[in-house]
């Protein structure tokens, strides 16, 4: 799965630094309110509504899934660090085994195939690849995403590579990290090696994963790895997170000959509480940073600053010609949504508005966000404003408690979840947005980052202590929804 915005209210008085930029970073993260659900009765909703070319998949990462943290030659990353730091993971497991995808996977594609996906959404382990960041390559973990590639193809799957998926080389993070503007040549390595080992049989690329994600909540609120905090380290990281972006596609587009090239960007409808200017101000302010902070600059129109003045601190990082560096014709753009956000004004500084807590009847995932179709309706209207080719949502999916009988799990909510969301998003196609794909998230239970393997996402479940894979009865209604055959 892909990172998930909490919101945070000021209850107490007085706190310490700390605390006080924690509380700056919750704000400007997320949470979500009250569902407008548009779904198409059950007995209409086919897959053949979507179209004939439009692809469907699942969509896992490498750290959350891949286990093998040490072995073959792997290097450490900063999520391998920081799991292994007392008090870092809320139920104070990691991630060493994981799903143990790294010995399961023929069997995980095998069930993949079986249930009728044909698109397979992976990331790469930088370390695996390059073990201390840059330099000599690891040829254990080449010939590893060999093996997975390879197997997609005879199976019939499309292989996508997600290059970057936050699990950033520690030796690179000693140096720096994303807040070292060196990071432009590193992540360019690490590129150039992927684009030429796997370019021959991958076609689907995307570049970098959440960027809003990975800077706020690992180098401004530290809630995530590498656990830094500060303003500058958060507006660094941003800055060189988006000249990556755009030259991670560049040499993509160099090295791969009819690629497809986008990258991932979570997203969040933002809807003032109130129609009254001051609301309808601070929803702008907080959508700069949900949703405009990374593709407009890639669409060459410059970071928001109108609307965020706070982000000209930006330019104490910019460097003369960066403005085009910034700017890529991505094939597609990614589009990750769980949720909305209501807000208003607030006192969170940078972009005082606050979240609105869901309503006493709201719907809530196991992970307390607002289950809110309509949502991803609205904020597919809202990018499809922007001179995008295509849109692909290349996450979406639920965590809601499993409970196994008799090696069975009807998991009600997940597939109501799935059904409202699809939904919504075939009205948006059929009103002319842009839309070619739907991955889910995600295929099997995983390591969920902070929360630890308590949520599961999966469609498949899995026991991590015998690695035991059960389908779900949300695996099994992708099966049937994507056997059918109209066309």
């Amino acid at each position: 799965m892909t990172f998930h915005f909490t919101f945070g209210i000021l209850y107490e008085p007085s706190m310490n630094r700390s605390d006080f930029l924690k509380l700056i970073g919750a704000g400007i993260a997320l949470w979500y309110a009250k569902p407008l659900i548009g779904a198409i009765p059950e007995q209409e909703f086919t897959k053949y509504l979507f179209g004939d070319s439009f692809e469907w998949g699942v969509a896992t990462s490498a750290f959350q899934t891949e286990g093998a943290w040490n072995i073959d030659g792997k290097g450490e990353s900063i999520w391998d660090r920081f799991a292994h730091t007392k008090g870092k993971i809320k139920d104070g497991s990691n991630a060493d085994i994981a799903s143990d995808f790294y010995h399961q996977y023929p069997d995980d594609l095998k069930l993949l195939q079986n249930l009728n996906f044909k698109n397979f959404r992976f990331s790469i382990s930088w370390s695996r690849i390059l073990p201390m960041g840059t330099g000599a390559i690891n040829n254990d973990g080449i010939d590893f995403y060999n093996r997975v590639i390879d197997s997609c193809i005879e199976l019939g799957i499309e292989p996508w590579i997600c290059l970057y998926h936050w699990d950033l080389p520690q030796t690179l993070e000693d140096q720096g990290g994303w807040t070292n503007r060196s990071i432009v040549q590193w992540f360019s390595e690490f590129v150039e090696v992927c684009s030429k080992k796997f370019g021959d049989r991958v076609k689907n690329w995307l570049v970098i994963n959440e960027p809003v994600a990975f800077t706020t909540l690992g180098y401004f609120i530290g809630m995530h790895a590498p656990g830094r905090i500060g303003i500058n380290s958060y507006l660094s990281s941003i800055h060189h997170a988006a000249l990556c972006q755009a030259e991670g596609g560049r040499i993509i587009r160099k090295n791969v000959g009819n690629s497809r090239i986008g990258t991932a960007l979570s997203c969040a409808f933002i809807e003032p509480q109130k129609a009254k200017p001051r609301h309808q101000r601070a929803a702008k302010r907080l959508d700069v940073i949900i949703n405009r902070l990374f593709i407009e600059p890639a669409l060459g129109m410059g970071y928001p600053v109108e609307d965020l003045p706070f982000l000209r601190k930006l330019g104490k990082f910019t460097k003369p010609g960066d403005d085009e560096k910034l700017k890529f014709d991505f094939d597609f753009v990614g589009l990750q949504n769980y949720y909305r956000i209501v807000t208003k004004p607030g006192i969170v500084p940078f972009v005082w508005a606050n979240q609105m807590k869901p309503g006493e009847n709201a719907e809530l995932t196991d992970m307390g966000w607002e289950v809110s179709p309509e949502g991803i309706y609205k904020i597919l209207k809202q990018f499809a404003k922007y001179p995008i080719k295509e849109i692909i949502i290349t996450e979406n999916g639920a965590s809601f408690p499993d409970t196994i009988s008799n090696g069975h799990i009807a998991d009600v909510q997940r597939i109501k979840f799935f059904k409202d969301y699809l939904g919504n998003i075939l009205k948006a196609k059929n009103e002319g947005v842009k839309i070619s794909g739907y991955f889910v998230w995600t295929f099997i239970d995983n390591f969920e980052w902070k929360e630890g393997f308590r949520p599961k996402f999966g469609i498949v479940s899995n026991d991590f202590n015998t690695q035991k894979r059960i389908v779900k009865d949300s695996g099994f209604w992708f099966k049937k929804f994507l056997e059918q055959n109209y066309y």
